[in-house]
Order: C-alpha cells, then sequence, then structure tokens
C-alpha cells in the first residue's frame, strides 16, 4: 500500500491539482480532463500493443479455423501446428491480455484520485509535493454548470453511449451459417456471441456504475471512452483490402 500511494496515487494526485493550478478557469473539469488525456497518451504504447495483438488474432482466425478442420482428431498435431502460426506471425495469445494488466494499478490509482479529489480537497497539505501551490478550495462546477461532486444521470448515459461505440469496434466477426457446423467454428461463434453480449451489457453497468458516482469520475469515463475510441481507430486502420479466395 505504501508503494501504491507513494508512486501512482501521489504523483497522480498532484498532477490533478497542478493542472487545476495552471488552466485559466479553475475549473476542475478541464483538470479531469487533461488529466485523463495525459495518462491516457502514457500508456498509449501498453493498449496500441494489446489492440495490435487483437488486429493480428482475429487477421489469423481463418487460418487457425482451418488447422483446427485439419487436426480435428489430433490435438497434439493441433497445438504443434498453432504455435509454428503463432511464431511465424508474430502473435501472442496473450499479447492483447498482458498489457492490460499492467495498466490496472494505473488506472485504479486514477479512480482514487477523481474519487478522493471531487469529493473532498481537506487533506491537500499532508499529499502536495512543494512545488504545487495549494488552491485552498476547489471549484466542483465544470463550465458554470454542472456540480462534479454530485452524480450526473445526463454524463453517465453519455458515458454508456461512448461505451457501446467502443465495445461494437472491438466485436470479432460471426462465423458465416455455413461454416458453424464445422470443427473449431463453434468455439468463435460462442466467442463472438460473448463479445455481441458484452456490446450492451458493458454500456448498461457504465450508466448504472456512472449513475451512483461523483460526474467528476464520470467525466473521466467519457473522456476515457473518447481517447479509447481515438486509438482503436488508428489502432485498426487500414486500407480496404480485396481478399480473393484461392484457387485450386
Amino acid at each position: 500500500m505504501d508503494f501504491f500511494h507513494t508512486y501512482l496515487y501521489q504523483p497522480i494526485f498532484n498532477l490533478l491539482i497542478w493542472l487545476y493550478d495552471i488552466l485559466p478557469g479553475a475549473d476542475l473539469g478541464f483538470a479531469i480532463i487533461g488529466l485523463t488525456i495525459i495518462i491516457k497518451m502514457l500508456l498509449w504504447p501498453l493498449a496500441h500493443a494489446s489492440l495490435k495483438q487483437q488486429r493480428r488474432l482475429q487477421d489469423i482466425q481463418p487460418r487457425l479455423n482451418a488447422l483446427k478442420e485439419e487436426h480435428k482428431d489430433n490435438k497434439e498435431a493441433l497445438s504443434k501446428a498453432m504455435m509454428k502460426l503463432y511464431k511465424e506471425e508474430q502473435v501472442n495469445p496473450l499479447g492483447s491480455c498482458l498489457p492490460l494488466l499492467l495498466q490496472l494499478p494505473i488506472i485504479w490509482a486514477l479512480f482514487q484520485v477523481l474519487r478522493d479529489g471531487v469529493v473532498s480537497s481537506a487533506s491537500l497539505d499532508g499529499l502536495l509535493y512543494s512545488f504545487v501551490p495549494n488552491p485552498e478550495n476547489i471549484n466542483h462546477i465544470f463550465l458554470g454548470l454542472l456540480d462534479l461532486s454530485q452524480k450526473s444521470l445526463v454524463l453517465a448515459v453519455l458515458a454508456g453511449i461512448l461505451q457501446f461505440v467502443q465495445t461494437k469496434m472491438l466485436i470479432a466477426t460471426r462465423v458465416a451459417p455455413n461454416l458453424r457446423d464445422k470443427t473449431g467454428a463453434k468455439d468463435e461463434d460462442f466467442a463472438a456471441a460473448m463479445n455481441k453480449s458484452m456490446t450492451y451489457f458493458m454500456p448498461v453497468m457504465t450508466v448504472f456504475i456512472g449513475a451512483s458516482f461523483p460526474s467528476g469520475l464520470t467525466l473521466y469515463w467519457v473522456t476515457m471512452n473518447v481517447v479509447t475510441i481515438f486509438q482503436q481507430a488508428v489502432a485498426f486502420r487500414r486500407k480496404k483490402e480485396l481478399v480473393a479466395e484461392p484457387t485450386v
């Protein structure tokens, strides 16, 4: 806990207050938006690596299905063939998960900073570095309209809509109907169905959670989703290609 507080929580908290001090208008909302963008940019390489691995896995999915069909009666041969394919295509099956796991402590620290910073500013003296001025009082009113220390259903709904867009971009393609009876296709179809259900489940949860917390946290969620959507658009961007089936 000391490590978490010293090397994650306190630096992020000081960055939030520093942004509040230097940005015009003494508006906590702009400080939250700036903090979220900075954190997302720092984590960009990890998130981008994860998204690239997801894209590569989707790209080789037809070849994986072909291997499952070819070695449907020999699991050992299938395992070797899959590992060979992963090596040839430089794909790590866990590559999309590990970068996300590394981000979790930082994201949790950011969550706690926004929770504490938005709700109360009573303990600023004990947390601020010597070179970060204490603003004494923090203005919670964003753009003169929204109290970031209070709940906001409108902002929660906006976060849910953006979450839907973000999740929709990651849906795996459903297996074609004429291939669903083949070996391996059922696994991919199940994964695609799970992704589809998450497309609707995650936005609903986002609205529910966002409406339960101070809107400063929901503003962070909105900003994070906007940046993530942009990042996914960059990671998955590719030139349109016409894929011709091989002729025999």
